[in-house]
């Protein structure tokens, strides 16, 4: 066990994955039970153009990348409520039309940015730099959530009601768009734009099936997603496989155990329900 921790790339690959690990499923929890876990997907796709043009013109590729996946919620909102298409294929549109965007322009810039890189990410790479800006983004997410949870909490579960007593619901969603877009940034250098998604609802979905409260939702799905990046991690270096896959598929693993097991929700261990009888 203590074998990988003597090189200093795993030291930090493990820090990072359980960084990512903890804020990842808090902020996913927020999509899961609004039901909009696509919104993730998209914002992970929609950060490659920003990523490609700051890249080009010399500046910090993360701000192009917020600004990017911050750009492709507004474009969502705008087509939804400007027509008659529903959000999810409002989001399909906008999901493989940024991709597209940003995979034309990492081209056509000559980007020395790696694709493969972007799109699956590369934690055995990831530098001191990077968890102190991975430990930023979540320490400033995080307290946002804390501060705002009671708001939050209102907005998720009943947006009409948070709208009558006064609760700035725009400013509310925007902020949610920008703390799981920070998240998917904070994401990128780790498990990739790709893979972030499963450590943003794939833990928040297996806590959904054992817990009923959005704060234990949280913290179960924290829990999920350090032990998902730390055994993913362990599992990669004792098999020799991609770091990033060995995470998600990790993270697959804890949901089909909560899917068959939860006590109330688990396939195999819910109460049967009596049969009605015949008459």
């Amino acid at each position: 066990m203590l074998e990988p921790l003597s090189y200093e790339f795993m030291r930090h690959a493990l820090i990072a994955g359980v960084l990512i690990g903890i804020l990842c499923p808090i902020i996913g929890s927020y999509l899961v039970v609004q039901r909009m876990a696509l919104l993730g997907d998209v914002i992970a796709h929609a950060v490659l153009p920003g990523l490609a043009i700051a890249n080009f013109l010399g500046i910090e590729i993360l701000f192009g990348a917020f600004v990017s996946g911050i750009g492709s919620t507004f474009l969502i909102n705008w087509i939804r409520t400007q027509s008659r298409v529903n959000i999810d294929s409002a989001m399909a549109l906008t999901f493989s039309s940024f991709f597209a965007t940003g995979v034309t322009l990492l081209a056509l810039l000559q980007s020395r940015l790696d694709l493969e890189e972007l799109l699956f990410g590369d934690i055995l790479s990831v530098t001191l730099t990077d968890i102190w800006r991975i430990a930023a983004i979540a320490l400033v997410a995080l307290i946002l959530v804390r501060l705002c949870y009671k708001e939050l909490l209102f907005y998720t579960f009943d947006r009409q009601g948070a709208e009558a007593v006064g609760l700035p619901v725009n400013l509310l969603q925007f902020g949610l768009m920008s703390l799981i877009t920070l998240t998917i940034i904070a994401g990128m250098k780790t498990v990739g734009v790709v893979l972030v998604i499963s450590l943003l609802v794939g833990p928040a979905i297996s806590a959904y099936l054992l817990v009923k409260e959005l704060h234990w939702m949280m913290a179960v799905g924290a829990v999920l997603g350090v032990l998902a990046s730390t055994i993913g991690m362990y599992v990669s270096y004792y098999l020799d496989l991609p770091s990033g896959p060995a995470i998600a598929l990790t993270v697959f693993g804890f949901f089909l155990i909560a899917l068959l097991f939860s006590p109330t929700q688990g396939i195999l261990t819910r109460p049967s329900r009596p049969q009605r009888r015949s008459h």
